[in-house]
């Protein structure tokens, strides 16, 4: 800790104030204690050692460290005078002065809240695949043999676009697996499909554009659109999927519209082959870009795979978007943009110029999980654990809730939705209730893009569920509804 710094900073903001030099010592060592700059279990510096950094007297410190001690915030033991465990000092709790709120961006002050490191695992974490169920051993080899191949040169600055084996294999992968057409040229290597988002909103509309998201959606794309400063219209969604009325090309027509086809987010619905051949048709006729999110394709559980929008028509006005975060794992923090060849030129000079570049190892390992043939050979795998789970947990709730909810979006994905029949129970109620019990059921109606949302209900993420513990969680679940005595049969 550099103590003198920390001493003369606090002075600088609270000398004015007439105090001795023992009372500056004392608040400045206390506030930083507060605020978790010393933190818990730092042992100070000796009185007499401090003293001479701070050329103060050594009664000055000593005077402090008393004080300290007597409010709790130190102790003592043998490596002298210790800071003690305290409550910290809440930031939210401080108040930014006038003239640093005018500094934040309007379009960053009202991002909805994201969900802590705590509630990113277990029962009923949306998203999130069966993480102790990934092959770790073989890509801990693949990693091992990409760092193993790399030569000098490799460690300098990537390729902004991605590395090239990666893109091809990309290709290769969608070309065989979702009917994509494209080459490697018009694959762009992300770090997500945030990353994604981000990217694409900038580069295909202008401030004040106005961009369709579907309602209820994906949060994320909501935040990117606002940071992008673009105006969002909701587009309502049905069983079929986006459903655009004629009144909304007409009233609020879109530069951009995002989609999230192949198992809506969140209520799982999946967009018809004819609904999406008219939403490419009208978006032609309306000079807008589809953006595909092909969140969850991988997972179809009862159908065979449906062919991805931007492969149904020559040059069709799609940029599609993937990731590798539920198929493989969250931290790999590698997705990707498939562009329309005629933006792949634009698109290469943007990120040339905008872009981080590096992780060429894990790069080149993902490439090598592709080209063998173990990714397919996982999602396989994944698809049969995750239909098992799900079986496991829509019987758990046709026991236990059958009468009071009905459920959405059973048919593929990672997740399902159950809507409560009595629409007068709170979802951000039970919700948090049962977040206070260390379940995670997120509230349906804080999905709304525009607006409110008048449907109340739960999204509950199976993957990483075994099957043997739905019965006992459903039970739980059960318990925190404003439900006297769940009915045992499924009337829906």
């Amino acid at each position: 800790m550099d103590y003198p710094l920390l001493f003369s900073a606090y002075i600088a903001r609270h000398g004015q104030q007439g105090w001795s030099r023992q009372r500056l010592l004392h608040e400045c060592l206390r506030s930083a204690i507060r605020q978790g700059t010393l933190a818990a279990g730092t042992a100070l510096a000796p009185s007499r050692a401090l003293a001479e950094e701070l050329q103060v007297a050594r009664n000055t410190v000593l005077y402090a460290y008393e004080q300290l001690a007597s409010e709790g915030y130190v102790h003592s033991d043998r490596r002298g005078t210790v800071v003690a465990s305290v409550p910290l000092q809440s930031a939210s709790a401080q108040v930014l002065p006038p003239a640093v709120q005018a500094g934040l961006a309007q379009r960053v002050r009202n991002l909805r809240t994201p969900p802590t490191a705590l509630h990113l695992a277990g029962a009923f974490v949306p998203g999130v695949p069966a993480l102790d169920h990934f092959p770790l051993a073989l890509w801990r080899r693949l990693l091992d043999k990409a760092w193993r191949s790399l030569t000098p040169a490799q460690l300098n600055y990537g390729d902004a676009a991605g590395e090239w084996p990666l893109r091809v294999a990309v290709a290769e992968h969608l070309r065989a697996a979702r009917a994509v057409m494209c080459d490697a040229t018009q694959v762009f290597i992300t770090d997500g499909t945030q990353s994604s988002l981000d990217m694409c909103l900038r580069a295909l509309a202008d401030v004040g554009d106005t961009i369709w998201i579907e309602h209820p959606g994906y949060a994320g794309a909501l935040a990117a659109a606002r940071g992008a400063s673009l105006n969002v219209a909701g587009i309502e969604v049905d069983g079929e999927g986006i459903a655009p009325q004629p009144d909304d090309w007409l009233l609020r027509p879109p530069r951009l519209i995002y989609t999230t086809p192949s198992h809506q987010y969140p209520l799982g619905s999946v967009l018809s082959l004819s609904r999406r051949s008219a939403l490419i048709e009208a978006a032609c006729t309306a000079g807008a870009l589809i953006i595909e999110d092909d969140y969850d394709s991988e997972f179809r559980h009862d159908a065979g795979p449906l062919s991805a929008m931007q492969g149904l028509a020559d040059d069709a006005p799609v940029v599609y978007l993937g990731t590798f975060s539920k198929t493989m794992f969250p931290a790999l923090r590698i997705g990707f943009v498939v562009v329309p060849a005629a933006l792949a030129p634009a698109f290469a000079q943007m990120r040339a110029q905008s872009s981080a570049r590096g992780r060429v190892a894990e790069q080149l390992a993902l490439a090598e999980f592709l080209h063998s043939g173990q990714f397919a050979r996982h999602v396989r795998r994944m698809r049969r654990l995750y239909r098992q789970r799900r079986d496991a947990l829509v019987a758990a709730l046709e026991r236990h809730l059958g009468q009071h909810v009905t459920l959405h979006g059973v048919s593929a994905g990672m997740h399902l939705v159950l809507c409560f029949r009595d629409q007068s129970w709170s979802d951000v109620a039970i919700s948090q209730r049962l977040l206070e019990q260390g379940m995670v059921a997120e509230a349906l109606s804080a999905k709304a893009t525009q607006g409110t949302l008048a449907l109340q209900g739960l999204m509950l993420g199976y993957a990483q569920v075994p099957a043997e513990q739905m019965e006992p969680l459903v039970r739980q679940l059960a318990a925190a509804l404003p439900v006297a005595h769940p009915v045992a049969t499924m009337t829906a």
